[in-house]
């Protein structure tokens, strides 16, 4: 018998355990046993986080709390007080019929107590022993013509004295020149509003009551929450004075992160000019700049802290005597270079781009009219015809296509000429006698502006009603004509290539790597400034400022008043600046891209030809070419830095040599890389349908055009998409193809975008605004 051995097969189920094979690393129990009793870093600082409990977190939210109103309530102590400025009052008065000079001095003689001082500069100080707080008053001159006088005063006020009169029927507190200086008032940022009622002891007492309370329903609909104050008697106004130093004040960001001064006194000598008042805001830095309304930018030799001359008691009266003096550093000091360096590579790059392109047909310029174009030139026959069929808006689109100087000046003097011959047709035309009703309104009228007006209004509507569409030119290709257009699939999403062909003026500008952050920073380190501290009574030595532009300062209307404004870092340098701007609900009439205006941005004001784009999310935005009423849109001009917050407004000279407020807003960035696009529309027509294909015509006029502008998609009124298929014949008739079958009354268009940018036109208003615009319009 045979011995046989049975072996064991293992199943399926077997459980086969991993072998523990480190290699040359440690095993997981040896990696604990090594750290044990340790806490890793991490674990620490999350523990950290963690410790504060649910109370702990609300006591640290109440304690900042109570840190921040307690600094609150300190500054509102400290203003008016003798540590500090006195507290700046500017007085308006809503009528021209009303004397403000009447009610300062029912205020100076309110308190036989009180102490008063007057300069020559047209302050009035008021110290009040039995409030223990200081007031200065200051009067704008009232009328047409002084708007921006009136505006610089409240740049720099606390309060605002409003003036009403209760002589007047009930619901009209204001004229009108009173409503436009409240508007302009409420749009530039108004400071602490208190509006005081005037001769209601003159009105019968029966009727003092109902006067008083229908004046108090108009004032609710222009400040919400003032209360009329009555002012007739003396009480009155020692309740008024308890208001002002009493009252919560209102926050100006843009004034108060600067420091500002409003001069007591001027005095210049040797190209130095001695500024004397007291210092508002934050710390000025005698290394830093300072801008000065009407003269521009300059540097500082040193700051004399002087003695208070308007104390609150007799006892402490003394002479100026200079207590402290802080000098300037020379390697500290802030340089005064407006615009950057520029590239002369990028400058050469240009021109070489210019020459390239008109160096084969400039021996055809002389064979033309003064003003074409070398396109034009090699590619129009008929001259004449051309320029009879061209547009104004076609010759705007290419910068190679507009006129010449020469063109203009001989134009002028044609316009002279023609001037010249209607001023004696109307002298010959006065010498009659009997003129009718009739020729007595023409006398009046300017044809010039009345058809000037016309073709705007024109011109906006048909924008309006076809935005953006041209005619597509015959006699010249459309590749060669709109050049410098590039198609994009989407306007959202497509790229576009930020550094292609950007104006040589972009060489003299500077740009920040983030915008927002220095802002931030700027305004944030502005309390901290090392300096004199705000609220002492100082002298500024400025030095630089030329006799001639001192000369006319003071003969001109901005000599009236004297404001000085600290920079801070990098305000004097030029950038594109961007703003948000609506129309005002008054002003009606189109205001087109690139037309002249005055800019208030912040404390600055100057003329420039702003171009306007859509206000919308993404990294391109579409060209405005008409800023209409009831819209929002951003303007973009040159001009200096500033940092937001910052209100702007912007103004409009009218034919009878006045202003009028037309848009406000608030500063967006200064950011050059803001990319605008304008858009053109080529349109064309349905000249056969067949389900999704459809032949096109007056689109082009030949088929090398066609055959170029394949890549670019097309699209309909109705919302359609397609794509050029093949050109037919040698017309510009194509083979197109949608995503759906076309309408036979559908408009078809190409759409081409080119970058724009604003020129530079900056013009610092270094006398009156209104002057310095007279007789300027659109750029060309």
């Amino acid at each position: 018998m045979s011995n046989t051995q049975q072996k064991h097969r293992q199943g399926s189920l077997k459980q086969t355990n991993k072998p523990h094979k480190t290699g040359r690393h440690r095993s997981k129990s040896a990696v604990e046993n090594a750290n044990k009793g340790k806490t890793s870093i991490k674990a620490l600082s999350r523990k950290m986080d963690k410790v504060m409990s649910r109370d702990s977190r609300r006591q640290q939210a109440n304690q900042l709390r109570k840190n921040k109103r307690a600094d609150t309530m300190n500054k509102k102590r400290q203003l008016g007080t003798s540590e500090y400025a006195p507290f700046l009052v500017c007085l308006i008065p809503l009528e021209a019929s009303i004397d403000p000079r009447s009610t300062l001095d029912m205020l100076e003689k309110c308190d036989p107590e009180a102490l008063i001082y007057k300069n020559a500069s047209g302050i009035t100080y008021l110290s009040v022993p039995r409030f223990k707080q200081r007031f200065s008053f200051i009067v704008p001159p009232v009328g047409r013509g002084n708007e921006f006088t009136a505006l610089d005063y409240l740049k720099v006020a606390d309060t605002t004295l409003f003036i009403v009169s209760a002589n007047n029927p009930e619901g009209e507190i204001m004229d009108k020149w009173g409503a436009k200086i409240f508007q302009m008032a409420l749009a530039q940022g108004l400071p602490t509003p208190i509006v005081a009622l005037q001769d209601l002891e003159s009105i019968a007492p029966k009727k003092r009551i109902p006067m008083k309370s229908g004046i108090q329903k108009v004032i609710d609909k222009m400040l919400p929450d003032q209360k009329l104050m009555a002012l007739d008697t003396n009480s009155d106004a020692l309740n008024l004075l308890r208001r002002i130093g009493a009252q919560k004040q209102t926050k100006m960001k843009n004034r108060n992160s600067r420091p500002h001064l409003y001069a007591d006194k001027v005095v210049y000598e040797n190209d130095v000019l001695k500024v004397t008042g007291y210092l508002r805001g934050t710390p000025l830095d005698v290394n830093r700049l300072v801008y000065i309304p009407g003269l521009g930018d300059f540097q500082m030799n040193q700051i004399d802290v002087m003695t208070d001359p308007h104390p609150i008691d007799k006892r402490n009266l003394d002479q100026d005597i200079v207590t402290k003096v802080f000098s300037v550093s020379n390697e500290n000091q802030t340089l005064l270079v407006r615009e950057n360096t520029v590239d002369d590579e990028m400058v050469e790059e240009e021109e070489e781009g210019d020459t390239e392109e008109k160096e084969k047909p400039r021996k055809l310029i002389k064979r033309v009219p003064v003003g074409m174009n070398s396109y034009t030139a090699a590619w129009i026959p008929d001259v004449e015809e051309v320029e009879e069929d061209e547009s104004d808006d076609e010759s705007e689109d290419d910068d190679d296509f507009m006129s010449c100087a020469s063109e203009v000046d001989s134009n002028a003097e044609m316009d002279d000429t023609h001037s010249q011959n209607d001023e004696q047709e109307y002298e010959e035309i006065s010498e009659d006698q009997g003129l009718s009703d009739e020729a007595k309104y023409d006398e009046g009228m300017d044809l010039e502006e009345e058809k000037h007006t016309l073709d705007k209004l024109k011109a906006a509507r048909t924008d309006k009603l076809w935005p953006d569409e041209i005619d597509t030119p015959q006699d010249i290709p459309v590749r060669l004509r709109y050049q410098k257009y590039r198609g994009l699939e989407s306007f959202r999403t497509s790229p576009w290539d930020m550094d292609k062909g950007i104006p040589s003026d972009y060489s003299r500008i500077f740009n920040f790597e983030n915008f927002r952050n220095r802002a931030r920073f700027e305004l944030k380190e502005a309390d901290a400034v090392l300096g004199v501290p705000a609220g002492l009574y100082i002298t500024i030595h400025i030095k630089g400022v030329d006799a001639s532009l001192w000369e006319s300062f003071q003969s001109g209307q901005m000599g009236q008043n004297f404001i000085l404004y600290g920079l801070l870092l990098h305000e004097h340098k030029m950038s594109l600046v961007n703003c948000i701007l609506r129309r005002t609900p008054d002003s009606e009439m189109p205001i087109e891209s690139k037309e002249r205006l005055i800019i208030q941005c912040g404390y600055r004001r100057f003329l420039a030809n702003p171009i306007y784009s859509e206000h919308t999310h993404g990294n391109k935005y579409k060209f405005e070419k008409f800023f209409r009423p009831d819209e929002v849109v951003v303007a973009s001009f040159y001009a200096p830095i500033q940092y937001p917050p910052a209100t702007v407004t912007c103004f409009r000279t009218n034919p009878d040599s006045s202003v009028s407020l037309v848009a406000a807003g608030t500063l967006l960035s200064c950011d050059p890389s803001r990319t605008i696009l304008k858009r053109i529309r080529l349109s064309g027509h349905p000249l056969k349908i067949l389900k999704d294909f459809a032949v096109v015509r007056f689109m082009f006029f030949n088929a090398d055009d066609v055959n170029y502008y394949k890549p670019i998609q097309l699209r309909t009124k109705c919302g359609r998409l397609g794509h050029i298929k093949e050109s037919l014949g040698t017309h510009g008739h194509m083979k197109c193809r949608f995503d759906g079958q076309l309408k036979s009354y559908d408009t078809i268009y190409l759409q081409l975008y080119k970058r724009v940018f604003p020129k530079w036109t900056y013009q610092e208003c270094l006398k009156t605004p209104i002057a310095a615009t007279a007789g300027s319009g659109k750029m060309d």
